[in-house]
């Protein structure tokens, strides 16, 4: 187990510094940059606004100023006291270029909660429909509860959560006003976007899960339980079902991250204050540092969301062996 952890810590640091190095890069290759708006700055305006957030610096000093905490001069050494902002190393993520006087950590702060509370509301709508489901179909083989649970897994892979969510307001929200439009503050607000966001997710679950429970139904010990007599629940809900779910488990890694970007659409459309709503707002305004610090927030979560889920997948299946699979 600790060689495991060590050898993922390491990765995360590569895949960490690698993510800063790729956005950087990126953000700063597209025309245009924070000051590119409408109106025209005056020329002393403009001047000020760089030096003071240091966009008059070279690209090289840039990227070390972001990484931090190092404060340096025009000369590249240690010394600069006036550094906007320490750098990732040091937990800092800088003040937004677009909403002034506010630092990205406390974007961050007040929208990840959030973010959050969708994602595991999706994750939550994901793993009901799928599991129960998928339980449905595999008990039912060949049945018509099987094949409504299929036409309906086919349809969840074939629809983007854009559509659904419009769907979704349109019926429950527009013609039956059941649930609010739009915005934040109760948990009504999370009932069609966590449903949105999560159906998708819910149709891989269920086809995963009744692949899984088929597969478990079909081998020899089960054959055997069954003729020693033991009841039918025991058999599914003790010998099979746990072997159903590690596929299940292995797929929450690429569900959560599936989930983290799926919420940039769903944020708009619904009009939630999450990470998402902010990272699209600072990517199409050039807010490097807020763009930088969403990106980065998403990386540091799917990395430890895939590392939570190699664990229960051993837990739950004693064969694996996470020093090898590291």
């Amino acid at each position: 187990m600790r060689r495991f952890l060590l050898r993922r810590l390491a990765w995360f640091a590569l895949t960490v510094w690698a993510v800063i190095t790729i956005s950087f890069v990126l953000m700063r290759s597209v025309p245009g940059g924070p000051l590119s708006t409408d109106r025209t700055l005056h020329p002393t305006v403009e001047a000020a606004v760089n030096a003071r957030y240091h966009l008059d610096w070279p690209a090289w000093r840039q990227y070390l100023q972001t990484l931090g905490p190092l404060n340096l001069d025009e000369h590249g050494l240690l010394g600069d006291r006036s550094a906007v902002f320490g750098g990732i190393l040091a937990l800092d993520l800088g003040p937004s270029l677009q909403q002034r006087d506010v630092s990205v950590n406390e974007i961050v702060a007040q929208s990840l909660p959030v973010s959050a509370a969708l994602g595991v509301t999706a994750l939550g709508w994901a793993l009901a429909l799928g599991l129960a489901g998928g339980l449905v179909s595999a008990l039912r083989p060949g049945t018509a509860l099987d094949t409504a649970a299929r036409v309906l897994s086919t349809l969840g892979l074939s629809l983007p959560n854009f559509v659904i969510a419009s769907l979704l307001v349109l019926v429950l929200a527009v013609a039956f006003p059941i649930f609010p439009v739009a915005g934040w503050g109760s948990p009504a607000h999370l009932v069609l976007p966590g449903f949105a966001l999560g159906a998708p997710f819910a149709a891989y679950v269920a086809r995963l899960f009744r692949a899984g429970l088929l597969e478990a139904l079909s081998q020899d010990c089960i054959r055997t339980a069954r003729a020693k007599g033991v009841p039918w629940r025991a058999i599914v809900l003790r010998h099979a079902l746990p072997g159903a779910l590690v596929p299940v488990i292995s797929f929450l890694g690429p569900a959560a991250a599936g989930i983290l970007t799926g919420s940039l659409v769903i944020e708009r459309i619904f009009t939630i204050p999450g990470t998402g709503s902010h990272f699209v707002a600072g990517a199409l305004n050039r807010d490097y540092a807020l763009a930088m610090g969403v990106t980065l927030v998403y990386t540091v979560a799917v990395y430890a969301l895939n590392v939570l889920v190699d664990l229960a997948y051993a837990l739950i299946d004693p064969r694996v062996e996470l020093e090898k699979d590291a």
